[in-house]
């Protein structure tokens, strides 16, 4: 006699998976292959997504470090989170055709950052140490007129001599309460520091922040389909964390720790802005052939941003 499977109802988290950042750079990539056939060159992980480089990568992109890796001739793609300046200086400077696939909101961080410096600001920029976003944000402005603030023990050790006019700017897949607390330190530090007029944390991280909140305190667990090196991924396990929801970050279905899992009797559920649906597919299948499942989507907000494609790509 078969044992019957334990019930298991699974909190999906809504929204989840790819933003318009994330969906306009894939579509990038597929479209250089389309158009200059293969292999199309892309500086960098396109997305901090494996699974999503692998079939990229199936398809003729080749995912190369460093610029002087693309031989002359080819084509290549600026990844979704942004370059320092010099590198399409350097493309141009080779007669490389390249595609800028950084999102928008990215962009938008870029062009304040050469704004404040046009206002003779020095800026502290919120952000992680060795981010790609973060390397190509400060890479926009010459060196020494841009510092990194990660921690609130940076705020207080921050010198401002020869540096009175202050602004900032932030990474755009941090985390939301953290960055409130840094930036709160900030002003009550520097009370005249210059902020964005909009918070420049995205959308699409502050709506899967916000998502995982509304689930959480239903949840025994939580389950976070995402790269290891992606940031918006890594901040939403550690918004479950912070709600006393042990959660485990997992790039696909093979990486549940099932011993870790246990017999939760209600499971939240939810992906990184990089990860496809399909991953979250393949996880609740996972858990289907062990549990008996219930699913239930648990709406937060309703996203239907759309960022336009490069004019050469759809002309």
């Amino acid at each position: 006699m078969v044992s019957p499977k334990p019930p298991l109802h699974i909190l999906i988290a809504s929204p989840r998976g790819f933003c318009a950042g994330v969906d306009r750079a894939i579509k990038i990539v597929e479209l250089s292959i389309e158009r200059y056939g293969p292999p199309v060159y892309v500086r960098h992980e396109i997305v901090h997504n494996k699974f999503v480089v692998d079939r990229l990568r199936g398809m003729g992109a080749v995912f190369v470090d460093e610029l002087d890796e693309v031989p002359d001739g080819r084509p290549v793609v600026f990844s979704a989170h942004g370059v320092p300046k010099v590198v399409p200086a350097a493309a141009e400077a080779r007669g490389l055709d390249y595609l800028d696939a950084t999102c928008p909101l990215v962009s938008k961080v870029h062009r304040q950052a050469q704004r404040l410096i046009e206002d003779s600001r020095h800026i502290l920029f919120i952000g992680h140490a060795g981010h790609p976003e973060v390397i190509g944000t400060m890479g926009q402005v010459e060196e020494g007129s841009i510092s990194l603030i990660e921690t609130l023990d940076d705020v207080a050790a921050f010198d401002p001599t020869g540096k009175e006019r202050l602004a900032y700017l932030t990474q755009t897949t941090l985390s939301v309460d953290d960055t409130r607390q840094i930036v709160a330190a900030l002003v009550n530090r520097f009370p005249d520091i210059r902020g964005p007029k909009a918070e420049d944390i995205c959308y699409a991280t502050s709506n899967r922040q916000g998502a995982v909140k509304t689930i959480a305190d239903r949840a025994d667990k939580m389950l976070v389909i995402g790269a290891p090196n992606s940031s918006n991924s890594l901040r939403l396990a550690e918004v479950a964390e912070r709600m006393a929801i042990p959660a485990r970050l997992i790039q696909r279905a093979s990486d549940i720790d099932w011993d870790w899992l246990g017999y939760p009797e209600t499971l939240g559920l939810t992906a990184g802005a990089s990860a496809p649906e399909l991953l979250v597919r393949e996880v609740v299948d996972a858990l289907s052939e062990r549990f008996d499942v219930t699913e239930e989507e648990a709406a937060h907000v309703n996203e239907d941003m759309v960022f336009k494609l490069p004019r050469e790509l759809v002309a």
